[in-house]
């Protein structure tokens, strides 16, 4: 066991291998639901990240030069620039990527810990972040089931219906926080939209708001946000 502590080529194998079984494992969980990146991007990084540490260690114990630790720390300011390109502002601005970009600089610093030769952190780590990402998900759910305050994208047939949707609004006790109307591209289209953030005066189901905001007059379409 001591062996696999030093730079050798069975540490070197056993770490790399150990850090594509990890970032699998967390690319696996991202892949199910279909995110920007998934199971080899993850394995991509946790294996990359645990070159760099190896690497970092072989200079310094060859020169005995050196901070072991710089390498690694480059990765960990890196990664984020991968980590932001899978977050997405759509057009009706709906933010989505957050956990991917989030399990990327995970799967990075799980990668460095595996390099360093710290395999306990990396296992008992890996284990926590996948809870944390895949059986989580559920418990992430139920606490925003209850809420006071929404944003929805919501369509209207015409502009004329925005001023009702207001008044519809307000008689069911919620005020419009925030507005931001957005045109269509298409010169011969009527349909208008518009993003709102709603608050409540009492917390309530998300599905009962998005239904209640549904039935107003001149609603198209409604999309929670």
């Amino acid at each position: 066991m001591e062996g696999l502590y030093e730079i050798n080529m069975i540490s070197t194998f056993f770490r790399l291998l150990l850090a594509l079984i990890c970032g699998g494992i967390l690319g696996i969980e991202r892949g199910k639901k279909n995110r920007p990146a998934g199971f080899r991007t993850y394995m991509l990084v946790c294996v990359a990240s645990a070159m760099v540490m190896i690497t970092n260690q072989y200079i310094a114990d060859m020169y005995s030069t050196g901070d072991p630790s710089r390498m690694g720390a480059q990765v960990i300011s890196g990664i984020g620039f991968l980590g932001a390109g899978t977050i997405i502002v759509t057009g009706r601005n709906k933010v989505t990527g957050l956990t991917t970009a989030a399990g990327l600089w995970a799967s990075a610093c799980i990668g460095l810990t595996i390099g360093v030769g710290f395999y306990s952190g990396a296992i008992i780590g890996c284990g926590m972040i996948y809870i944390a990402m895949a059986l989580l998900h559920g418990v992430d759910n139920r606490i925003t089931l209850l809420t006071k305050e929404v944003t929805v994208y919501i369509e209207f047939s015409s502009i004329k219906n925005l001023s009702a949707f207001l008044g519809y609004v307000k008689h069911h006790n919620m005020k419009v926080v925030e507005l931001e109307l957005i045109k269509s591209n298409e010169l011969t289209e009527t349909i208008v939209g518009g993003v709102f953030t709603l608050k409540l005066l009492e917390k309530t189901q998300y599905v009962d708001v998005i239904e209640l905001l549904g039935k107003a007059e001149g609603v198209c379409s409604i999309e929670e946000i």
